[in-house]
């Protein structure tokens, strides 16, 4: 496979000088956009649209026709695994995930193994490839997976929760059991990233969605060492390059020096933490992602590039900043906006990268 031709996203991850911040947006292929909508009614359903390759390929690219990103992001869902695992994941409407056969016992969490990613998840694998092809090396393709302890999360609640008792509660009276699960959890996620590396995937992400509900103690055990145990697993170079991991956990705020230690490249924020605060925490020991308020894209334009160059200012001069959002674009923003927020990235930057 050829690199690619614009690799500012691989470089910024790995703290090498580039000509301008890199940028693309958490959910950046979803329902904002017009084009998906319209993939998702002739999919027929959400679960379809990620099963289906061919679909899968077309709404990952969606968003680079209109917008000069600097990395696409493979379209898929975080709860794959546990799909995978037999649990009958589907969507209730305006209620989101649900499972069929959620874990409330040992003896079902005992029961679970590692699905094979190329047989059982074979249809992301396929669409990786899809996507490397369509690609033809302009720009970077990121894999994901979701966490070990948000998956065990939706799978001990069946879905998702305002206070998360259910598994929280397994936490607290039964802590070998929920450490089995996330032991199963982990190896599964480690093998499904290196799969989406295989197949073609230049970056990886682990979504910590749920981390920030723990406490201090619980989120360092229960979220953050399963997480470094994936890390530790994961095949680092392939076509020559090293393999960038980027690990993200919303509300992780004050865990940032420890999320640093783990052995990733790159530590993502959402917009309760400064850049700048955040740098002063971690050094040069990796990168930063984020961290713009998603809805601050509801803004009118002048607006959205005065809170783009708030946000490069806060990182300041050199490479290690990937321009993000907080969190995941909502559904209603204007694209136009996202437009606004990518030409403004790559225009007030370059000033921040002049000596690189």
């Amino acid at each position: 496979m050829t690199e690619s031709n614009n690799d500012r996203l691989l470089r910024a991850l790995l703290r090498e000088p580039v000509d301008a911040t890199p940028v693309w947006i958490m959910r950046q292929a979803g329902r904002y956009l017009p084009e998906y909508r319209a993939t998702r009614r002739r999919a027929g359903s959400f679960l379809n649209l990620c099963k289906t390759p061919e679909l899968a390929c077309e709404v990952t690219l969606q968003p680079l026709a209109r917008f000069p990103l600097d990395a696409a992001i493979l379209f898929s869902d975080i709860l794959t695994i546990p799909d995978a695992m037999g649990l009958g994941l589907h969507f209730v409407h305006g209620e989101g995930p649900s499972f069929e056969r959620p874990l409330r016992d040992a003896t079902s969490i005992r029961r679970l193994s590692v699905p094979d990613p190329e047989e059982e998840l074979g249809y992301v694998m396929a669409a990786v490839r899809l996507v490397r092809r369509e690609l033809m090396g302009r720009i970077p393709l990121i894999g994901f997976s979701g966490s070990p302890w948000t998956l065990a999360a939706y799978m001990v609640e069946g879905h998702g929760s305002d206070t998360f008792a259910k598994v929280k509660g397994l936490l607290y009276d039964q802590p070998e059991i929920l450490r089995q699960l996330l032991n199963v959890l982990s190896g599964s996620v480690a093998a499904y990233l290196n799969a989406q590396i295989d197949a073609g995937a230049q970056a990886v992400m682990i979504f910590d969605t749920w981390g920030g509900v723990l406490s201090p103690s619980a989120y360092r055990e229960f979220s953050l060492e399963p997480m470094q145990r994936v890390i530790e697993q994961l095949t680092r170079l392939s076509d020559r390059r090293r393999v960038p991991v980027i690990l993200f956990t919303k509300g992780g705020g004050a865990w940032l020096e420890a999320m640093a230690e783990t052995g990733c490249d790159a530590v993502g924020l959402d917009w309760t933490v400064g850049l700048d605060e955040a740098r002063r925490r971690v050094g040069n020991r990796v990168t930063l992602q984020g961290n713009l308020d998603p809805c601050a894209l509801y803004s009118r334009p002048d607006r959205i590039k005065q809170a783009v160059g708030e946000i490069l200012a806060q990182f300041g001069h050199g490479s290690g900043h990937v321009f993000n959002l907080g969190h995941g674009i909502h559904p209603d923003v204007d694209p136009a906006h996202v437009g606004v927020l990518v030409d403004a990235v790559h225009a007030l930057s370059r000033q921040y990268h002049a000596s690189s």
